[in-house]
């Protein structure tokens, strides 16, 4: 099954019809009240289909006792009895409604909780390639095109057939058969147009779809990244890309909705002549005596009856097909598996000492572009070692490959002698603490924030990972403390103070292994001079693989590996790999005469 991107999405390609089945699940968990649902559709049906015989009633007693004395309480009586299926219907159907609606509402937060959770557990290349704001528009979509598909599908096209069946045979049995077969011709060619023409159309709901997708897309995009747009003063460049998105959509809507109005038309036409058809014919035996004033009057009202629906089965099919398509899209995205899983018969990882080993490790993001070739090396329980290299080199893929954002191509990652492919992700990522070279905070308050490294952690313990991260000065200097907002991905703090934060997370998580990436290479020296310290404490008595372009961060490391293109090129101490004049002395030198300069 192809993955289509966010806007490749082929306008020519056809719904899947068996989706509606996929949704019997969720009809399934609440079975009692789907029967009973049905159950008050069918006496919502009775009742709008016995409503016209009652108007017949009224009309033929009232048009034979003209001119003479009649009893006041039949007409009453009879007014009573319409009057009460006319409410009957109304009330089933809103009782319907009433006991269907948590079927429906339960439904859809089913499937958001299912994407959510199938969205976390994609691996960071599915990330990397998405557009998060056509994936959100999906989403939106997918789980209303649910809702609508559970409600109107059992609720309109099933009770709108019943009606038809009902009426056709009261006609049949009623009148004769030349106005059953009238009805039939009229919703045959009414339901044969509708579907062609849908058909048609569905192309220019697909690409109004993806235009809507990929103009979402750019302003969130654009809006994410508002500080580099005024720094380029380019906020009309991103206007004029926003506006030429906007136009593509503007012009697909713009097919849309002409050919709707062309559906509507013809939709609107064929029942004009229908009922054109069978009044002419219902006038004309009004006339010859061979029906009463009060059948036409029935006949008259079962046409309107029947028609309103039917016209609303045109638009709950027209709907029905738009909502395929975004339900079609949600389920794809569900169906594509995630590209690393746990194995079958995965175990928790034990972490007894906390040895860390990379063997004969081969990987590669494209196959046409290898970024480790061969690496090996083993972090002893407790210390401390660090990767430098030019940027490229492969340092930061280390630490990806440790945390199982991707699995290696060839060669294996040990920590204690198992095999992180053979233990289960959740059990892996606990035991590790990770201190990324940009920190992305939620658009929260500063306490949920800290809190995040462990969010069942009581307050005091939040706010010694604070003070242990040297974050308290900083904090009780806000006028709101820890109630603080951050803003949106936590632009109001400084790079140190965000760095802050994640340390502090790592403390409160209180990992058993520690991933340093590039965690100060974003901060001026007194930053980074405060963060070291407190990267120091974390670090003490932990399993700690260190990422590093700036060399002055790590000369106090255990072991220093130097990698080049893939390879591990050099590794020793700080002292020993200067005393050896090779690539490390080279890049110490080259930095320590920029820091001069």
């Amino acid at each position: 099954m192809r993955a289509y991107a966010d806007n490749d999405y082929p306008a020519s390609h056809k719904p899947d019809w068996s989706i509606i089945a996929g949704l019997w699940p969720y009809l399934m968990e609440f079975r009692g009240r789907v029967v009973l649902a049905l159950a008050l559709l069918v006496l919502a049906k009775l009742a709008t289909v016995a409503t016209p015989v009652a108007l017949k009633f009224i009309v033929d007693y009232l048009d034979q006792t003209r001119g003479v004395d009649l009893a006041l309480w039949v007409p009453v009586m009879l007014v009573v009895a319409y009057g009460s299926l006319r409410f009957g219907a109304t009330l089933f159907s809103e009782l319907r409604d009433a006991v269907f609606a948590r079927v429906a509402e339960r439904a859809m937060r089913r499937v958001s909780l299912r994407v959510f959770e199938h969205l976390h557990q994609r691996e960071l290349g599915f990330h990397l390639d998405r557009k998060t704001g056509g994936l959100a528009r999906d989403i939106e979509r997918g789980t209303n095109g649910i809702s609508f598909l559970l409600r109107f599908t059992l609720f309109n096209i099933v009770p709108t057939l019943l009606e038809i069946l009902l009426v056709a045979g009261i006609l049949l049995v009623v009148f004769n058969v030349g106005y059953v077969l009238a009805i039939l011709v009229a919703v045959v060619v009414y339901v044969a147009f509708s579907i062609r023409m849908t058909e048609w159309r569905t192309r220019f709901v697909r690409e109004a779809n993806a235009r809507d997708n990929q103009s979402n897309s750019r302003a969130i995009d654009s809006l994410l990244n508002y500080e580099t747009v005024k720094y380029f003063n380019n906020e009309r460049y991103e206007a004029r890309l926003y506006d030429q998105d906007l136009d593509d959509w503007e012009k697909a809507r713009l097919k849309n909705r002409l050919s709707l109005a062309a559906l509507n038309t013809g939709q609107a036409l064929i029942i004009g002549v229908a009922l054109i058809v069978i009044m002419a014919m219902a006038v004309g035996e009004v006339a010859n005596g061979e029906i009463t004033l009060g059948d036409f009057t029935m006949i008259n009202a079962y046409l309107i009856q029947l028609f309103i629906p039917l016209n609303a089965l045109g638009f709950v099919y027209r709907e029905i097909r738009q909502a395929l398509v975004n339900v079609e899209r949600l389920f794809r995205l569900l169906g594509d598996q995630p590209g690393i899983k746990d194995a079958p018969d995965a175990k928790p990882l034990v972490v007894d000492n906390g040895d860390i080993r990379f063997e004969h490790i081969e990987f590669a993001y494209r196959p046409d572009r290898p970024i480790l070739q061969g690496v090996s090396f083993t972090i002893p329980a407790g210390h401390t070692v660090a990767v430098v290299g030019a940027s490229g080199a492969g340092k930061s893929t280390l630490a990806r490959l440790l945390f199982r954002f991707y699995d290696v191509d060839s060669g294996s990652v040990c920590i204690d002698g198992q095999d992180i492919r053979t233990v289960t992700q959740d059990s892996l990522r606990s035991a590790i603490g990770v201190v990324p070279q940009d920190t992305v905070l939620f658009n929260d308050t500063l306490y949920r924030n800290l809190a995040y490294g462990r969010p069942e952690a009581t307050e005091e313990e939040v706010h010694q990972a604070a003070r242990l991260a040297h974050l308290e000065n900083f904090i009780h200097s806000l006028p709101e403390g820890y109630n603080t907002k951050v803003g949106e991905r936590g632009l109001k703090l400084s790079g140190g103070e965000k760095q802050r934060v994640a340390i502090a997370r790592v403390i409160l998580k209180n990992p058993s292994l520690l991933i340093l990436d590039e965690a100060t290479s974003s901060l001026d020296s007194l930053s980074e001079q405060a963060v070291l310290g407190a990267l120091n404490e974390v670090s003490q008595q932990r399993t700690t693989l260190v990422i590093a372009h700036r060399l002055s961060t790590v000369r106090d490391a255990n072991t220093i590996l130097v990698m080049d293109s893939g390879r591990i090129v050099e590794s020793g101490s700080h002292n020993e790999l200067l005393a050896a004049g090779g690539r490390y002395a080279h890049l110490w030198e080259q930095q320590h005469r920029s820091g001069e300069q």
